[in-house]
């Protein structure tokens, strides 16, 4: 048994030293690399995407490398090695700009590709773009080639370099020097490399013998179809260039990134990206399709919460004023004497125009109620989109993330203005107790078909369809473009905003008959028992 135990740990052993050396000739089997740069775990889905797609469009000999700093995970670093990333931690570069934007503060790192001299041809591309055809092609490229835009402008999301100690160790020595019109990296490399804007055209078609026959230039110019950057697709919705021809794509949009949920349902060209997101294969446990598993878990919780909120709200506001069956029977009365007992609602805009109550009840509505209403409703609705956006996790999928948003923003406003309608009601109980009670119109109560005698009606039907006609203008409005198939940003822009205009003057022309109708109510309904009054939420 020891010999044979011996002979299996020798195995292992020689086993184990050749998938090492294996490994290590694989980091090393190639002198040509794709770069990326990943500061934090924002823009970790973003390299998943950009991997992917470089392996789909044919590049599979070279190394692809992503520099990360300190602020990005051991689990994203895990997860990048698994779907085929060498991943090399690197310190970051100080930004020597005193006037800069926020997030420009360690962009001048992304100078350390020109430092990766075991390399001797890198390509290296930003985290937010995407291949859509091989650009095996631009390790032809000489010592630096990037891509003109805004203004004569290199841009540096799409570059080759040739990596140099001195030529880095050089720009070391300028960076405190040079000045850089963006307060980053890429102004200082429109600094560093002057008359860049006329260099020549990189020519990958070239034979040869021609480019041997030339002398090496220091800079070449990459055509827009290497960097073909979505602010010129917005413009004109469509490409500027042969969108069959297109290597890369850059979304640049500042906050329209696509793994934001909400980009997919302005820029068309987000669906390139998303269908490669789609074909990620699960690296790690529940990673597939770029889902996060810490995400899905709270995607799930995100989805029951508000029903489980609704449903608590509606126990309290029915069922502590009667039984289950008793509310059902009542229901059903009410639906089967729905022309003679239902509510009128209320038929213009103003308090004189409301034929439901009494002059005397008219006149006690502050002058005021109108308009505070319309304050707190839209007040309401700006701060449950607020806390939606900051609820729902970006990066989930675009139908989850529609979903999810509408879900929390509907019941937070149902809760919100909801609780203020409920402290109108008591306000206007308070009211009347004050100045004393007045005779309520039979018009405005509910009968009791089965014992015959007069009873409150626990809940106003005309306010739920309030509530239906804003959740239908809310979906309807942002839905348009969809629906006419419009995919200019502008013009979808155009359109949601129209529909927000139908929907601003629904709601104000609602929440002003809402504030009235329940302290109206609220005066009528002083004399009758907390436990028959009126649904917190309606």
């Amino acid at each position: 048994m020891k010999p044979s135990k011996s002979r299996l740990w020798l195995v292992l052993s020689i086993l184990l030293a050749l998938s090492h050396h294996a490994i290590c000739a694989r980091r090393s089997s190639s002198d040509e690399a794709y770069v990326t740069l990943l500061y934090g775990d924002e823009f970790l889905l973003g390299v998943r995407v950009l991997g992917k797609s470089i392996r789909d469009t044919g590049s599979v000999a070279k190394d692809m490398v992503v520099l990360v700093s300190d602020g990005v995970s051991d689990y994203a670093k895990k997860l990048l090695e698994a779907d085929g990333w060498l991943v090399e931690p690197i310190s970051l570069l100080a930004n020597p700009n005193q006037v800069r934007p926020k997030r420009f503060w360690g962009v001048y790192t992304k100078l350390k590709i020109f430092n990766m001299t075991k390399y001797k041809k890198v390509v290296y591309l930003d985290a937010d773009t995407i291949v859509v055809k091989s650009i095996e092609d631009l390790f032809q490229c000489r010592k630096f080639c990037a891509n003109l835009k805004h203004s004569e402008r290199l841009n540096s999301g799409v570059m080759v370099v040739e990596p140099s100690q001195v030529v880095f160790n050089d720009m070391m020595s300028k960076v405190k020097t040079l000045r850089s019109y963006t307060g980053g990296d890429q102004g200082f490399l429109n600094s560093y490399y002057t008359g860049f804007a006329n260099a020549h055209l990189f020519e990958p078609d070239l034979k040869k013998e021609v480019l041997d026959s030339r002398p090496v230039p220091e800079m070449e110019r990459l055509s827009t179809l290497y960097n073909a950057d979505v602010g010129l697709y917005m413009l004109a919705n469509k490409w500027m260039v042969d969108e069959k021809e297109l290597h890369v794509i850059h979304y640049t949009l500042g906050p329209l990134k696509p793994w934001d949920w909400w980009t997919s349902w302005l820029l068309k060209p987000v669906d390139v990206w998303q269908n490669v997101r789609e074909k990620l294969q699960e690296s790690l446990p529940g990673t597939s399709g770029g889902r996060n598993p810490n995400d899905e878990l709270l995607v799930k919780l995100l989805f029951l919460l508000p029903v489980f909120a609704l449903l608590f709200c509606y126990y309290w506001s029915f069922l502590q004023t009667r039984s289950l069956c008793n509310h059902i029977r009542h229901l059903y009365y009410k639906f089967r004497s729905r022309g003679a007992l239902a509510y009128s609602s209320v038929s213009s805009s103003t308090v004189d125009s409301n034929h439901e109550y009494s002059n005397g009840a008219q006149s006690k509505v502050p002058v005021f109620l109108g308009g505070l209403s319309v304050f707190i409703c839209f007040a309401a609705a700006v701060v449950s989109l607020a806390l939606a956006l900051a609820i729902v996790p970006r990066q989930v999928m675009p139908w989850t993330g529609l979903i999810l948003m509408y879900e929390w923003t509907f019941t937070l406003f149902f809760l919100l203005f909801g609780s203020y309608l409920h402290l109108i009601y008591k306000w206007g109980i308070m009211k009347a107790n004050q100045v004393g009670s007045f005779a309520s119109r039979p018009g405005s109560c509910d009968y009791d078909l089965q014992k015959g005698h007069r009873q409150k009606v626990s809940c106003d039907i005309d306010t739920c369809y309030y509530g239906l006609g804003m959740i239908f203008l809310a979906i309807a409005a942002p839905s348009l473009p969809c629906f006419f198939g419009i995919t200019a940003l502008f013009l979808r822009l155009g359109l949601m905003f129209l529909g927000g205009l139908v929907l601003a003057s629904f709601m104000t022309y609602a929440s002003e008959h809402l504030g009235i109708r329940f302290f109206l109510r609220g005066l009528e309904e002083k004399d009758i028992p907390l436990t028959n009054r009126m649904c917190f939420l309606c």
